[in-house]
């Protein structure tokens, strides 16, 4: 770190978050570190995203170093990083393996062993050099060199000895986490003292200022959505036309996909900005990683998509992007039994409890073509991760194209003085609730349906004042388990409101493959499920009802 800092990077002691700094990732949190990368494994995934940042957005000379410890090489996302990087040439970007033999418990598997370090690296197609870690003349070279290569990262395998120099300690087992006793700390630091060789100041080299200036504020609607009441648009196409639409109006609008571009539809932007799509392939946690490091620093506006279900392999990922208070927007979609034929693996039904607990993020849960796109626009706009869960089959578009949307705000999508229920769904669930309102109408009972727009910040407000409306009865309906979904957010909502009663339609067991619309009715979250339970809390007192 000492060759790095005072040798090597160049950037601005007094300006950490320049954007002509070099970018430097390590596992814990420094002043020039932008990502926390946790447990380790996840920091090379983020400074490839810096790094193909700086090669192909912003065309700039800084460079991205990643210090990885030798036992997080163990994890596959690592590998998954360096085939990212190899497959696009990024030649601004040194990943050092600090190759000390020892884990947190125990010896490393391959110890000292830095030629196998050597030939893994080689075979992901990385320029790699091995060093002795403790030689200051030879680091410098390496790095120097790392420099000069073209079209390929460069790996720095360097053998390390834990608590170099440390009479007893030095590359002894047990001492990971623990402090060196007080009684000895001083004569350490005498003997580190005693080592150095100068007594002038080290200052860095200043960067070269060659970044573009750039803007990802306030981007607004330009045009409205394109869309007629009644059009079939599934929310993932619409997902898909709104991100191309968006890269318009702001040049720094990326999207990253994990080989589902022709489900998700972002292959719709692809098509029309194919200068700004990162193919991130199967490989999910890399491809969360690579979006955190692309939207560091506030270059860019970074969307991924892939199946909401794929995401749960990423959740470390995504945990830790929001500890590191990063801006990244993730889409999912195929979600729920909705998703049909293609089965349970496909599926997502846990990915809103997953971002729930997710702070400061901001989960959008759109209904149609029209929301969908607002949903789009809003995301570009909020500070920190939003989540948008998008759905596969197609939905008939319920909002006029000059309707307004905000975060945190529900809409009434039906409602009256006489309504004696209030339901409440998102996505597929709304239309099968305002199917269920149109069959009870013809039995003369109104019910007032919401759709949520967003879960996350949950609109208490207008889900209190209907309920309070309609005698305290509401149902939600979501195409989701039940834990952490919808309804446990509502009911959370309106915990401390005497006299409001949530019932909860949710999907129970593992689904299996079929037709949505019998899925539906099977999992208890169709039109006839929701007409059933309003006819029972008619027909019965409150107190009555379970």
């Amino acid at each position: 770190m000492s060759v790095l800092f005072f040798h090597t990077m160049r950037y601005k002691q007094s300006d950490p978050e320049n954007p002509d700094n070099d970018r430097f990732v390590l596992s814990k949190r420094l002043s020039f570190v932008d990502v926390i990368s946790g447990w380790l494994e996840q920091g090379l995934g983020a400074a490839c995203g810096m790094a193909y940042t700086g090669k192909y957005f912003d065309k700039a000379s800084y460079r991205v170093f990643c210090l990885m410890g030798d036992g997080e090489s163990s994890e596959g996302s690592v590998w998954e990083a360096l085939a990212f990087a190899s497959h696009y040439h990024l030649d601004n970007l040194v990943a050092i393996f600090d190759v000390n033999r020892l884990g947190p418990s125990s010896a490393l598997p391959l110890e000292h062993c830095t030629a196998i370090y050597q030939k893994r690296c080689e075979a992901f197609g990385w320029n790699t050099y091995v060093v002795d870690g403790h030689d200051v003349e030879a680091l410098c070279q390496a790095f120097w060199q790392a420099s000069q290569v073209k079209n390929k990262p460069t790996a720095v395998v360097a053998k390390t000895f834990k608590g170099r120099g440390i009479p007893n300690v030095e590359g002894a087992e047990k001492w990971h986490g623990k402090p060196m006793p007080k009684e000895r700390a001083d004569a350490i630091i005498k003997l580190i003292e005693s080592q150095i060789e100068t007594s002038k100041d080290l200052v860095p080299k200043p960067p070269i200022e060659d970044s573009p200036q750039i803007n990802i504020t306030d981007i607004k609607l330009t045009t409205p959505p394109a869309y007629k009441v009644g059009d079939k648009v599934a929310t993932r196409k619409a997902y898909g036309l709104a991100l191309a639409k968006l890269g318009h109006a702001n040049k720094r609008v990326i999207a990253l996909d994990g080989d589902t571009k022709n489900s998700t539809f972002s292959e719709m932007f692809q098509k029309e900005h194919p200068e700004r799509f990162i193919e991130c392939f199967i490989a999910e946690q890399n491809m969360v990683s690579v979006a955190l490091g692309c939207a560091t620093r506030g270059r860019t506006i970074a969307f991924a998509s892939t199946f909401a279900a794929f995401l749960t392999r990423a959740f470390d990922q995504i945990r830790v992007g929001a500890v590191s208070q990063t801006n990244v927007n993730l889409a999912g979609s195929h979600c729920g039994v909705s998703v049909g034929e293609d089965g349970p693996s496909q599926m997502a039904l846990e990915d809103l409890a997953m971002f729930r607990v997710i702070p400061s993020c901001t989960i959008f849960y759109p209904s149609d073509a029209v929301s969908t796109e607002h949903a789009v626009y809003l995301a570009a706009n909020t500070q920190g991760m939003c989540f948008i869960r998008t759905t596969r089959p197609e939905t008939a578009v319920i909002y006029a194209p000059e309707e307004r949307f905000e975060v945190g705000q529900a809409k009434l999508v039906r409602h009256s003085a006489s309504d004696k229920v209030t339901v409440i769904g998102a996505g597929v669930t709304l239309h099968e609730a305002l199917e269920a309102a149109d069959e009870l109408s013809k039995e003369g009972i109104s019910i007032r349906v919401i759709d949520l727009f967003t879960l996350k910040p949950l609109d208490a407000a207008t889900i209190i004042s209907s309920a309070k409306v309609t005698g305290g009865h509401v149902i939600t309906v979501e195409d989701h388990y039940r834990e952490g979904g919808i309804g446990e957010a509502i009911s959370a909502a309106v915990a401390m409101e005497p006299d409001i009663l949530v019932h909860q339609l949710a999907v129970s067991g593992v689904p299996q493959s079929g037709p949505p619309s019998d899925l539906l009715d099977m999992f208890g979250i169709s039109a006839r499920h929701i007409i059933e339970t309003v006819r029972r809390i008619v027909n019965k007192p409150v107190e009555l009802i379970s």
